[in-house]
């Protein structure tokens, strides 16, 4: 998703009063001649400005009573036939009205776009509610906590039709976000949690780990979900066949505030030893891994092959018999061919063998 503030079209000229009748024109579309005028017509008379009153563009009360008559009038995105310019059209002009007319940190500017997000989230016109959500995503100012909101309607979309690939979403950019939005951390938390959650759901556990760091991170001392959600993390680096790389847990506060944690001695074992530590680790702390769906198959494939990259890193330059590779893996020489082949291709480093 585009993250270009100030660049968003209208796609809309003209007076107030003739914006307001081109925004009805839209909303009236699919009504017959009669339907339509009965619908314009309360507006029309209140867009006239007779003997007594301020003209329109002078009168900012008024035009925010018609706007606020206008807004309940927007159920949809269109009538199905229009195309998807003119629904982002549409609400383009919509959303300078909004903002034109109250503060984006202004009850009545959140009471409007918390309904239109509902609406749009009701639809089932995919690509126009993108491009619409995007649209007011950059319309509003960096630090604003509307850009919050805005982004958790199209994550929760995203996660609920599978398109979360599409919103190509950066982790430095969601940090970059997060340091300009004026929101408590708490809620700065929450966000990344929504992350973690939706990449879990889609069943990228690599990016929801990778974010998991993240949220751990950012979950204060005084959180009652620290504790939990580090030895969550923990025993999903464990557990995942893809994280071999284990130091930055270790850069965590969280992670060394549970150092008297079970799964913080097994993480140190994975860390700085290797398969008998494992395996007297496992023997001490029976139903311990099953208690975190750890698979001790796994653990012991994962801690092989980091015995196996530790001995490419002592041994650079160097050839290394099977027999030696043998004894430290604890596996038949036979097999040690295999080992080398799986931590190529889970990108260890891998010592030449002879």
């Amino acid at each position: 998703m585009a993250d270009t503030p100030d660049s968003v079209s209208i796609f809309a000229e003209g007076t107030f009063e003739e914006q307001i009748l081109d925004l009805l024109s839209y909303l009236a579309k699919g009504r017959s001649d009669e339907e339509r005028a009965v619908f314009v017509a309360p507006f029309q008379n209140a867009l006239r400005s007779g003997e007594g009153k301020k003209p329109i563009e002078e009168d900012g009360p008024r035009r925010k009573l018609i706007l606020s008559k206008l807004l309940p009038e927007v159920k949809g995105l269109g009538d199905g036939s229009d195309k998807v310019a003119e629904a982002e059209g549409f609400f383009n002009l919509v959303f300078a009205h909004i903002f034109s007319l109250h503060p984006q940190d202004s009850p009545e500017a959140k009471r409007y776009i918390s309904v239109i997000l509902q609406t749009i989230s009701s639809t089932d016109r995919v690509a126009a509610r993108y491009r619409i959500l995007s649209n007011l995503f950059n319309t509003i100012p960096r630090s604003s906590p509307l850009r919050l909101s805005v982004y958790q309607t199209i994550l929760r979309l995203a996660t609920t039709t599978g398109d979360l690939e599409v919103l190509e979403l950066k982790k430095s950019e969601v940090e970059r976000w997060l340091s300009e939005w004026d929101i408590p951390t708490e809620e700065k938390s929450a966000f990344i949690k929504s992350i973690v959650d939706a990449y879990a759901q889609a069943e990228q556990l690599t990016k929801s780990y990778d974010y998991s760091l993240s949220y751990v991170q950012s979950l204060p001392a005084s959180s009652a979900a620290r504790e939990s959600a580090t030895l969550e993390l923990i025993a999903t680096a464990l557990r995942l066949p893809t994280v071999f790389n284990f130091d930055p847990l270790f850069k965590l506060d969280a992670v060394l505030s549970v150092k008297d944690h079970e799964l913080f001695s097994l993480l140190q074992i994975f860390l700085n030893s290797g398969l008998p530590e494992f395996k007297a680790w496992e023997s001490s702390h029976p139903g311990a891994l099953e208690k975190y769906q750890i698979t001790p198959s796994e653990l012991e494939r994962k801690i092989r092959l980091l015995t196996l990259a530790s001995l490419a890193f002592k041994h650079v330059g160097q050839s290394l018999p099977y027999s030696r590779i043998a004894e430290a893996l604890q596996v038949d020489s036979s097999e040690v061919e295999k080992w080398v082949i799986d931590g190529t291709s889970s990108g260890q480093a891998i010592p030449q063998i002879y």
